[in-house]
């Protein structure tokens, strides 16, 4: 389990719920993994209550599952949901590029240039997590532009799913694409052409997507089946979840 960070007494829950997201992104807990209520709460140094809403919350998010008497997983993720989450991002973020354009200053695009070159910097070393957590931030940043707060909150809601994609399936896509891929949007952000921006954000998700039909092999997640009350119980069997 990944090092445990300083908990202030104060959101819990949410705080509880990042260090989980960030696990999870960052390929700790893979698809089919448990998160065992009990050890994460001792892990952290917190009681149970906050780490039993913050998996309500990634649960909401559609991040894990919860299944009687075998507690949360992570989800295994499927071909046509990531597929789906790419054609509504291409929507979202396109729209957000043309209101993000007359918001645009220089110091913004050299933002958007640095994070295009860190992706590439990360695919040529072979960081797969630093790749996607940049290639997240590019998009991000683009979106947060928009200065539309109600396309911000649906863009956040889609994105932690995206990256548990990108972190579980990466390996098998060829990184430096991937990174080339964000030039010609940064390109047109930075002629201000707002149809050329969203033609090539359309583009973009076209490619992955393609590429991704292609490359993704979906793999039925194996669960142990639940043991007979009472025997080989275990702290996380006592917390609803099998050893």
């Amino acid at each position: 389990m990944r090092r445990a960070p300083m908990i202030v007494r104060n959101v819990l829950s949410d705080q509880v719920k990042d260090y989980l997201l960030t696990a999870i992104l960052a390929g700790e807990f893979p698809p089919g993994s448990r998160i065992i209520e009990t050890r994460v709460a001792r892990h952290l140094g917190v009681s149970q209550g906050p780490v039993r809403e913050a998996l309500r919350d990634l649960e909401a998010l559609g991040l894990i599952d919860t299944t009687p008497y075998q507690g949360a997983r992570v989800r295994q993720p499927h071909k046509a949901e990531l597929l789906e989450a790419y054609d509504l991002r291409a929507v979202l973020e396109s729209f957000g590029a043309r209101l993000a354009m007359p918001r645009l200053s220089d110091a913004d695009l050299l933002d958007l240039e640095g994070f295009v070159s860190a992706m590439q910097e990360a695919a040529r070393a072979g960081d797969e997590n630093e790749q996607a957590r940049v290639d997240v931030a590019f998009h991000s940043r683009i979106v947060a532009l928009s200065g539309n707060q109600v396309l911000q909150r649906l863009w956040r809601f889609l994105e932690p799913v995206s990256r548990t994609h990108i972190t579980y399936i990466l390996p098998g896509v060829d990184a430096d694409r991937i990174s080339g891929l964000h030039v010609p949007i940064l390109a047109a952000l930075r002629a201000r052409d707002a149809v050329s921006a969203e033609q090539a954000i359309h583009d973009h998700f076209t490619v992955v997507g393609s590429m991704f039909d292609n490359l993704f092999v979906e793999q039925s997640a194996v669960w142990p089946a639940p043991r007979a009350s009472g025997q080989g119980r275990t702290e996380g069997a006592a917390n609803g979840a099998l050893p």
